[in-house]
């Protein structure tokens, strides 16, 4: 974790787009301070993160069902309280609802959301009565979804939906966006026409502001060159809206910082929002999104669960430095590029400031987490 006086010192040079975020998000469309669920972003469980780690999870490369399977009951009953599997559930999801499940193909092949986590939470969803059919795992760029497999792994009958087809550097193209909802912002990639309305503006993915009611986001503990740290929040910025090769076009152009939690305050995302579930069974300190370099991967062998997502970021983040210490590597916010990581400077006070603006709770002291040892 970062030095206060190193994060005292982002603050500071943060400030005038901290300050731009702020503005925007007072304008934008639809926008307010709170969310009009009692289950969106924070959530009911605000500052509140179990983690549940179990050996045998993986052994020998392999993810191990029936570990997962136990992980994932022991942290959805902690969770809520509940007293068995299907009462947890229920806390969220009830018959009718149409929820999505955003996955994360990035790290593909070493470091994704792992089928057997998805087969656990399809299980809690059809245990409250969902059908199959009112289940639709998801990502934004279709290709990547089925290169990393995803389709082969969704039990029978559980849909699949994408944004678009494949990634473009331009994003500008709305085909897959709903026009009704988007963030605006003063930020462009360059090359762009700064004047053009579209090259300044984000919109969110159609498959969750008309074919989902409920979201639950399947992030993957890693490491990011520019945000600093992909986890909850940016699995949601970057996941479910265009124009995100903005935020970090080069080296030095990164304004992750900024749009990260901007994306995340759009009501439809802070809205429909009502899970995290972390995979940290195979997570990435270093070198991230991608994991083209096997040596930074490492078998954490955690579940972390939450409604909170500054607060499971704040702790995921703790996570990956704690290990980046451990091989004798600067933390994240220390860190200085290499030919792993080409950043100048990465942002990972994106949580932070998402904690600022009402996302979740930032301060660890207020933060309340659970951990678990299965065996």
């Amino acid at each position: 974790m970062a030095s206060q006086h190193e994060i005292s010192r982002r603050l500071v040079l943060m400030g005038g787009l901290a300050t731009a975020t702020g503005a925007l998000l007072s304008s934008m469309r639809g926008f307010s301070q709170s969310s009009n669920s009692k289950l969106g972003i924070p959530g009911p469980y605000r500052g509140r993160v179990i983690a549940v780690h179990h050996p045998g999870s993986i052994v020998s490369g392999k993810f191990q069902s029936e570990p997962i399977r136990n992980m994932m009951h022991k942290g959805m009953l902690q969770l809520t309280g509940a007293g068995d599997w299907v009462e947890a559930w229920r806390f969220f999801f009830e018959p009718g609802d149409v929820v999505g499940i955003k996955v994360n193909p990035v790290g593909q092949p070493q470091v994704i959301s792992c089928a057997e986590v998805i087969h656990q939470i399809v299980d809690g969803l059809k245990a409250v009565g969902l059908k199959a059919k009112d289940i639709v795992v998801y990502d934004r760029y279709r290709r990547q979804f089925l290169s990393a497999g995803f389709d082969k792994m969704l039990p029978e009958g559980v849909r699949q939906s994408a944004a678009v087809e494949d990634f473009d550097k331009v994003q500008l193209d709305i085909n897959g966006y709903d026009p009704e909802h988007y963030l605006e912002m003063a930020l462009v990639t360059p090359g762009q026409n700064p004047d053009s309305v579209q090259a300044k503006r984000s919109y969110v993915a159609r498959f969750l502001t008309r074919e989902v009611n409920k979201l639950i986001n399947l992030p993957v503990l890693k490491d990011h060159q520019s945000a600093g740290v992909t986890l909850a929040l940016k699995n949601l910025s970057h996941g479910l809206v265009n124009n995100v090769y903005r935020s970090h076009s080069s080296s030095t152009l990164n304004a992750c910082g900024a749009f990260i939690p901007a994306v995340v305050s759009l009501p439809v995302i802070r809205q429909k929002t009502v899970l995290h579930v972390m995979d940290g069974i195979k997570a990435l300190y270093h070198g991230g999104p991608g994991a083209e370099n096997p040596q930074f991967v490492w078998e954490h062998k955690t579940l972390y669960f939450a409604t909170d997502p500054v607060a499971l970021d704040r702790i995921g983040w703790k996570a990956i430095d704690e290990k980046r210490l451990q091989q004798g590597m600067a933390t994240i916010a220390e860190a200085k590029p290499d030919q792993h990581s080409t950043f100048l400077r990465r942002q990972p006070e994106h949580v932070e400031i998402a904690g600022a603006l009402g996302l979740g709770e930032w301060d660890e002291n207020k933060i309340e987490i659970k951990r678990f040892e299965l065996a």
